[in-house]
């Protein structure tokens, strides 16, 4: 080999190196860009392969992320391709390739570079950093999310329990005299039905009252040994007929073999006839109610299913704030699914909701299945 062909060669291989460092380089520039989308980082990063490899005239390119293709203008799939899978935490999430769509002369690997294997290489660990580190700041965000969205009903729970202590007292003397005043003689009728509707008015406050302290898990829980099954049979029994006077028929899938839990009985049964009135509610013109039971990894689920009018994103995120409510005035309290999320939480376990509108929602409750002793301790109480 001469001196020149020896020259030419070194400055070739320069050239090769200079390319896949710029190609690396502007990658990294790019991924740091803020705001900017994995969709709009590999569509750069296509821009920048077809350059980086020596035939770039006869080069196309494409991405593969989980199972969407991101490819090069003008794509195809060429008669020589390299190519180099993607991982993220061990797993593969798809592959970078770059084709030639004519036949090139050997090289190291076909017709291609050693250079360019290592650079083909490189931009799929580079797209693999990329991807977890989106998803880590996607997880960050929702994680936020959450930690302010209990940090809010923690601070509401708060409250509500404050306003409801000190409103029981006041209630509690307002019923107390209207008591005494209906007992006094002589009376007018008329009188004596505004103190009838004051003592309602009083006992609906009170209800409510109660509500908010679920919420706020301040009332104190009997626990005894409860089989979900048998939740749902008994809090259906006297609702079956409200939904089959609305049009509504009531499917059961219920576990066999459910494991029993320690819990509030009433408190479940509660949990049970919110969401179940719910539905109702969500289904003025009929539809299907499907209430159903399962056991997973030592937890026991209930779920409950409408055919109504589901919610919008928006409102799923408000559903569990103290009096939202989607209904007109007079129609709900909007403390449904708040006492639903007080008595579910303080039990241990954890709610999924799943809605669409105009399709309907779907409804879990979570609950854990406690060990042996515990189950065993409550039945000898």
């Amino acid at each position: 080999m001469t001196q020149k062909q020896i020259s030419e060669n070194v400055v070739n291989t320069l050239k090769e190196r200079v390319k896949e460092l710029t190609c690396l380089l502007r990658m990294a520039d790019i991924a740091g860009e803020p705001g900017i989308s994995i969709e709009e980082i590999l569509r750069q990063t296509l821009a920048l392969l077809i350059p980086a490899w020596q035939h770039s005239d006869v080069a196309t390119a494409r991405i593969i992320l989980d199972g969407q293709a991101h490819t090069s203008a003008g794509f195809s799939e060429g008669v020589s391709m390299q190519r180099a899978d993607i991982t993220v935490q061990g797993i593969n999430r798809g592959f970078v390739e770059v084709h030639y769509v004519k036949a090139m002369p050997e090289q190291d690997e076909g017709p291609f570079l050693r250079e360019e294997r290592r650079l083909i290489d490189a931009v799929a660990r580079q797209v693999g950093v990329i991807v977890e580190r989106k998803q880590a700041e996607v997880e960050r965000v929702q994680l936020q999310s959450q930690l302010r969205h209990a940090d809010r009903l923690a601070t509401i729970g708060f409250l509500a329990a404050g306003v409801a202590h000190e409103l029981n007292e006041p209630l509690g003397n307002i019923l107390g005299f209207a008591e005494l005043a209906k007992k006094c003689t002589g009376l007018p009728d008329a009188a004596h039905r505004d103190l009838t509707k004051i003592e309602t008015a009083s006992l609906h406050a009170r209800e409510i009252i109660k509500k908010l302290l679920v919420f706020a898990r301040q009332m104190p829980m009997e626990k005894t040994a409860v089989d979900i099954n048998q939740v749902v049979r008994e809090g259906l029994f006297f609702l079956e007929a409200r939904c089959m006077k609305a049009g509504i028929e009531v499917q059961y899938a219920l576990a066999d073999a459910l494991p029993l839990i320690v819990a509030d009985a009433a408190q479940i049964n509660q949990v049970l006839v919110n969401l179940v009135v719910n539905a109702l509610q969500a289904m003025p013109s009929g539809g299907t109610l499907h209430v159903a039971t399962a056991a997973e990894n030592d937890r026991v689920c209930m779920s409950v299913e409408d055919t109504g009018d589901g919610m919008s994103p928006e409102v799923q995120q408000q559903v569990f704030v103290p009096f939202f409510t989607t209904k007109d005035v007079g129609q709900g309290t909007g403390l449904g699914l708040p006492v639903v999320h007080g008595i579910v939480v303080s039990h241990g376990g954890t709610i999924e909701i799943q809605s669409e509108v105009g399709r309907g929602t779907r409804i879990e409750i979570w609950l854990p299945v406690s060990p042996a002793p515990i189950l065993e301790e409550t039945a000898d109480d």
